[in-house]
């Protein structure tokens, strides 16, 4: 299992909605990536759905955490990434499913429904995370698109740099 580094990240953001408006803005994340990093970073934001993390590595796969009250739903777009990546592994980890060896078929794991009611079916949660001819990047891109705050994203995601 390789060391994911904070240069090992595409980009994190957070994105949560104020009077009916989105706001998505850049995660700063110390170190190595973690999950209980990332939801802690992610409890600091306001929002009246929750708060929603994306956070694309390194080009492999892309965690969606959704902070609602004092619970995080998760969704991992490459169950098979957890051999490799430590916050795969404890996404995997934390929804209590067991680890997929290296062959195994690149699949989502996790809460499909987790932005169902912001305005994204589970089922094409499902379909656009088993599109193997997308980056994560562009997944995240299509639910952001899809959810309303596309606009918002792209101008995040350059802030990152």
């Amino acid at each position: 299992m390789s060391d994911a580094t904070v240069t090992d990240l595409d980009f994190a953001v957070a994105a949560y909605t104020e009077d009916g408006n989105w706001t998505v803005t850049p995660l700063v994340l110390r170190g190595e990536p973690d999950l209980s990093t990332l939801v802690s970073a992610l409890r600091r934001y306001p929002g009246e759905a929750g708060v929603l993390g994306l956070v694309s590595v390194d080009e492999d796969f892309f965690v969606l955490v959704r902070v609602l009250g004092g619970r995080a739903r998760l969704l991992i777009s490459d169950v098979t990434a957890a051999t490799e990546w430590p916050l795969a592994r404890q996404v995997v980890d934390e929804l209590d499913i067991p680890l997929a060896d290296d062959d195994d078929e690149q699949v989502p794991a996790g809460d499909l429904a987790i932005v169902a009611d912001l305005g994204m079916a589970a089922m094409d949660l499902g379909a656009l995370c088993d599109d193997v001819d997308l980056y994560p990047y562009e997944m995240l891109e299509e639910i952001a698109e899809t959810l309303g705050f596309g606009n918002q994203f792209q101008d995040a995601i350059e802030a990152v740099g």
